[in-house]
């Protein structure tokens, strides 16, 4: 069987082509149960078609019993969050299974698991879902919890291996394992490019930190204080290192340290720009370097 603990779609009204897919997959795999319950996401998903093999949830606690393993979930909801905990039933002589979605937390509410009052509760092993990234740790002296994560890194934020929790039943004890599912590795990468002179010195530098490798994805983030003109780094960066790796962005969160004395006598736009903003007195001088570069930008007609 497979345990899916919320969010397999984006949003609350999925597009029916996912939704299609995803339905399709349950039929054509009549050998396999899927226990669905459903998160934030997907909450207001729904399904007019009845299949055998695709278990649901609602908000009050559901179980599915498979000889001695019972799973047992509930959606958490307004109604329920307060309650749900009171309400659950399982036998001690039976392996119990839990599932439910949303944040772990000290207090109730709605999305939040309290992992303290589902303690001495007879759980083997709660099933999480919500959470992007795999965690798992005891949740009393019987059983354990974990967020799997997801299959896949989607995001720039969601670094790191995924993948999908493997339970193995023996004997009343359940045996779990993280198997790593991910085609590709999103890593986020911080530069300290202070003193570097030109924008060479930045793209060894990422060359040296960041370690690239042909199949996985990389957000590389440039900080310090440079002071050559890094109007078009990024974009610069991002070309020279494509072939580096399957995908990489760059963000420049660098500072420009100025030469007022050669803005004196060259006479252009931009040098009179940066001269106006220099002059203020309105902004920091944190604002100042921001407004230089974004209008530099601008005055360049380049995307902001």
């Amino acid at each position: 069987m497979i345990l899916l603990s919320g969010d397999i779609f984006d949003g609350e009204r999925a597009l029916k082509k996912d939704k299609e897919f995803f339905y399709s997959i349950v039929k054509n795999n009549t050998d396999i149960d899927f226990l669905y319950l459903r998160g934030n996401h997907d909450i207001k998903e729904g399904y007019n078609e009845s299949l055998k093999n695709l278990k649901l949830f609602n908000d009050e606690w559901t179980y599915y019993s498979y000889g001695n393993v019972v799973i047992s979930g509930v959606e958490i909801t307004a109604k329920n969050y307060a309650s749900l905990y009171s309400t659950l039933n399982l036998d001690k002589n039976k392996v119990n299974i839990t599932m439910l979605h949303g944040q772990k937390a000290d207090s109730v509410g709605l999305g939040l698991i309290n992992l303290t009052k589902l303690k001495d509760k007879n759980i083997d092993y709660l099933a999480l879902g919500h959470v992007h990234s795999y965690e798992e740790g005891e949740l009393d002296f019987r059983g354990k919890f974990a967020y799997s994560g997801c299959p896949e890194g989607r995001g720039y934020d969601e670094t790191g291996k995924k993948g999908i929790v493997l339970l193995e039943i023996n004997e009343n004890k359940v045996k779990t394992s993280f198997i790593p599912t991910s085609l590709r590795v999103i890593s986020k990468v911080v530069v300290d490019c202070n003193g570097l002179r030109d924008s060479y010195e930045v793209y060894s530098r990422v060359k040296k930190v960041a370690n690239l490798t042909k199949d996985n994805i990389y957000r590389v983030e440039l900080q310090g204080e440079v002071d050559f003109d890094t109007e078009d780094l990024t974009y610069e960066l991002e070309k020279y290192l494509e072939n580096d790796c399957y995908l990489i962005s760059i963000k420049d969160k660098l500072t420009r340290r100025f030469d007022y004395e050669s803005l004196e006598g060259d006479v252009s736009l931009k040098s009179e720009f940066k001269r106006e903003v220099l002059r203020s007195e309105e902004l920091t001088e944190e604002e100042k370097l921001n407004v230089i570069s974004i209008g530099l930008k601008a005055l360049s007609g380049k995307e902001i």
